[in-house]
């Protein structure tokens, strides 16, 4: 069995915003893989089982909002006795992909992200499989932590859709084939294009 982790932060205020991209993706296999499946609360989780190709798979949203990613991570992972570097996949927003691009990467340090990092640090290891989405960077003097929480500009959002898809297939790739062949198929001219000169940098509405 593979455990598919999506990060983000639980509640209304958090739908839809670049810290939640985790979440989307999750939801996009749910949507593909199990739709109507019943949704458990286990380690400390939303959790749902799918038939991903390749196998079975547990698609876990932590509830335990960002900071603490790892004790629904580590709980998960000791219980089913998985191997995190072959059968975990964490899915995860990050500031220094524009929007648009998704990479997998077999391990590696957490960049600054707090959920990241608190997975490492409960795992006891940063070799696990991570899969990045993209969100861009704040401006210069931006408060990053306040960007990350903002939802997506407007002229954003296909790119936001493709990447999430993407990710979703990446996953599927992941369970079916390995982390070498979803590297392979989607590390690879994966970039969106910049966004258009003069575009709107207003936040989407709630």
């Amino acid at each position: 069995m593979k455990l598919i982790v999506g990060l983000g932060n639980p509640g209304r205020d958090y739908v839809h915003t670049r810290h939640n991209a985790g979440w989307m993706a999750l939801d996009r296999l749910c949507a593909r893989h199990a739709p109507g499946a019943p949704v458990r609360a286990r380690f400390h989780a939303d959790t749902v089982e799918a038939a991903l190709p390749g196998g079975n798979a547990m698609l876990s949203k932590p509830t335990t909002y960002m900071n603490r990613s790892g004790v629904s991570v580590a709980e998960a992972v000791r219980f089913y006795k998985l191997d995190p570097g072959c059968d975990l996949l964490v899915i995860t927003d990050d500031v220094a992909l524009r929007v648009g691009v998704i990479r997998l990467r077999p391990g590696g340090g957490a960049g600054g992200h707090n959920g990241l990092r608190d997975i490492e640090s409960r795992l006891g290891t940063a070799d696990y499989p991570r899969l990045r989405i993209g969100v861009g960077a704040p401006h210069p003097g931006e408060d990053q932590a306040s960007y990350v929480l903002g939802r997506f500009r407007e002229d954003e959002r296909d790119a936001v859709e493709r990447a999430i898809d993407r990710a979703a297939d990446a996953a599927e790739v992941f369970c079916r084939e390995g982390l070498d062949a979803a590297m392979n198929r989607f590390n690879e001219k994966n970039a969106a294009p910049p966004p258009s000169p003069g575009t709107d940098p207003g936040w989407v509405a709630p």
